[in-house]
């Protein structure tokens, strides 16, 4: 109770134009070489199933203060393209909207590598021309570490995270990817900010329950003592 007390405190306390939406969320999706046609035809529609689920539909409207999302996808230094731009999900038409967009898009590359610095950084430069919100999320989905271009810890240094959290979606086919493990890579170098975790799919077969879950974790209003690290079946 004392922490929706706490919660509200805090939304009196900002100005009127930061109050346009509660969240803005912007979903990286991979489509580097790793990801094969039917991977990544598991993570498009796992993404439509995971957004226009009950569950997810009652988190998008657990406030009166709606949602922007954006969905981008991402894989070499120069590959990220928008599947969604900002959108304001202040109605269920508007959620289903969305969510036909993504069903329809199609893959922009498929033959790059993993760029997670660059593609950090685009999320990071989305989300700075999206509407005024009281949080900013960043959900990065992957299947591997990052195998070009510069590391996490410069897209952090360099673009403006200051406000944004950084989720992981761990697509989790193998228990060891090169030298680095792919679940201790997204847990030490990817999710970042305040209340950042991380959800592990076990394969991209399972990609829609992760998401799923994951979103209604991100939409929910926030409460104290979440976990950072999340890999059960539920």
């Amino acid at each position: 109770m004392r922490c929706f007390w706490a919660a509200g405190l805090a939304l009196a306390a900002l100005p009127a134009h930061a109050t346009e939406c509660r969240l803005a969320l912007a979903l990286a999706v991979d489509i580097s070489s790793s990801v094969d046609a039917t991977e990544d035809t598991l993570q498009r529609s796992g993404i439509v199933a995971a957004l226009t689920s009950p569950e997810v539909e009652a988190a998008f409207f657990a406030s009166d203060l709606p949602v922007a999302l954006a969905v981008f996808e991402w894989s070499g230094r120069y590959n990220q393209e928008v599947i969604l731009d900002w959108v304001m999900i202040d109605s269920r038409a508007a959620l289903l909207g969305a969510a036909e967009v993504v069903a329809a898009s199609k893959r922009s590359h498929n033959d790059f590598p993993t760029a997670m610095g660059y593609a950090l950084g685009y999320g990071a430069q989305l989300l700075a021309r999206s509407p005024e919100c009281l949080r900013k999320t960043l959900d990065m989905a992957g299947d591997g570490v990052s195998n070009e271009g510069f590391p996490p810890a410069n897209a952090y240094r360099e673009f403006p995270f200051q406000d944004v959290t950084v989720n992981g979606l761990v697509v989790n086919a193998a228990d060891f990817e090169g030298e680095v493990g792919l679940i201790a890579f997204y847990s030490g170098e990817v999710i970042h900010g305040p209340g950042a975790f991380l959800i592990i799919a076990d394969g991209f077969d399972d990609f829609e329950r992760a998401m799923r879950r994951k979103l209604e974790r991100e939409l929910t209003p926030p409460t104290i003592g979440a976990l950072e690290l999340e890999g059960d079946a539920g």
